[in-house]
């Protein structure tokens, strides 16, 4: 069964803050990837059963609005994130946060240590620079490699390439460059749940373009993280891959680790019942106070 879905839009600081809800039980603030993925590639109709999903548009992407500074640091977004928490009432939430959602979901457990019930990293990583850029073009080569009999993969290599060197200049044409990369962000893109199509076909992206460059790391600061916390990746994904979630597992006191048996950078979509079980036991383990 298929929960309606409302639309939400406040004002934070003079910003429309854009989010959308759906479910029943206690509050889940889920938060994007990229920075410029649209929140609803991440729309769970499964954890809907069970929690009452708050899916954030991010500032700068989509329906909200954006920074007048341009500057979209993760305690910024953290806190905007924390913003809807509050004018939601959302006692203890739950953050599952995917990809740059996760590095806000750490930033939002750091500045505000005492109001989350749960912590979600989903397919992320402790620090955004340099280091993780060479990472991921590492994992990119070896996912390559994996499918070497595959045009597509090897178009998704070009792709990423494409993207991380800038020849992406719009969104119109950082689109495109999505649409070949897609492939890459499964662990066997040719072997997809059949809803996929429709998840697939609706992939948009948008992120303001005066947003100034931004490096983060707080791994020093992970062993502080007193919240319970699942990580969860997937054993083939380019993006945030084991390596990250290792370290997170490691220095994160009390973490649990859940790895996707060659799963990619989206779980979620490729192998949904199993990603909704996992965070199903998770919450259950750790309900809200």
């Amino acid at each position: 069964m298929t929960i309606p879905l409302s639309k939400h839009r406040i004002l934070i600081n003079g910003v429309e803050q854009s989010f959308h809800v759906a479910g029943r039980g206690p509050f889940c603030l889920v938060h994007s990837g990229g920075p410029g993925f649209h929140w609803s590639y991440m729309r769970m109709p499964q954890l809907e059963q069970m929690m009452t999903m708050v899916y954030i548009e991010p500032v700068g992407t989509g329906n909200s609005g954006a920074l007048p500074d341009g500057d979209y640091s993760m305690p910024r977004y953290a806190y905007y994130a924390h913003q809807v928490a509050q004018h939601l009432g959302a006692q203890n939430p739950y953050f599952l946060g995917h990809s740059h959602g996760g590095f806000v979901g750490l930033q939002y457990a750091l500045d505000y240590p005492k109001e989350l019930g749960g912590l979600i990293l989903y397919s992320s990583a402790p620090c955004m620079g340099p280091e993780l850029g060479m990472e991921q073009v590492r994992q990119i080569e070896l996912y390559a490699e994996r499918w070497t009999d595959r045009s597509e993969a090897q178009e998704a290599k070009r792709a990423w390439m494409d993207l991380i060197t800038g020849a992406a200049q719009d969104r119109e044409s950082t689109l495109t460059v999505l649409q070949r990369l897609l492939p890459a962000f499964f662990g066997d893109y040719w072997n997809l749940p059949q809803e996929a199509e429709e998840w697939k076909a609706a992939i948009d992206f948008s992120v303001d373009p005066n947003r100034k460059p931004y490096t983060w790391d707080v791994r020093n600061l992970l062993d502080t993280v007193r919240i319970p916390t699942l990580i969860l990746v997937g054993e083939y994904d380019f993006n945030c891959g084991p390596r990250w979630a290792a370290e997170l597992a490691e220095k994160i006191p009390g973490s649990q680790l859940y790895t996707f048996k060659q799963g990619g950078h989206m779980n979620h979509v490729e192998t949904p019942r199993e990603f909704s079980q996992v965070v199903s036991d998770f919450v259950q383990l750790h309900p809200c106070d």
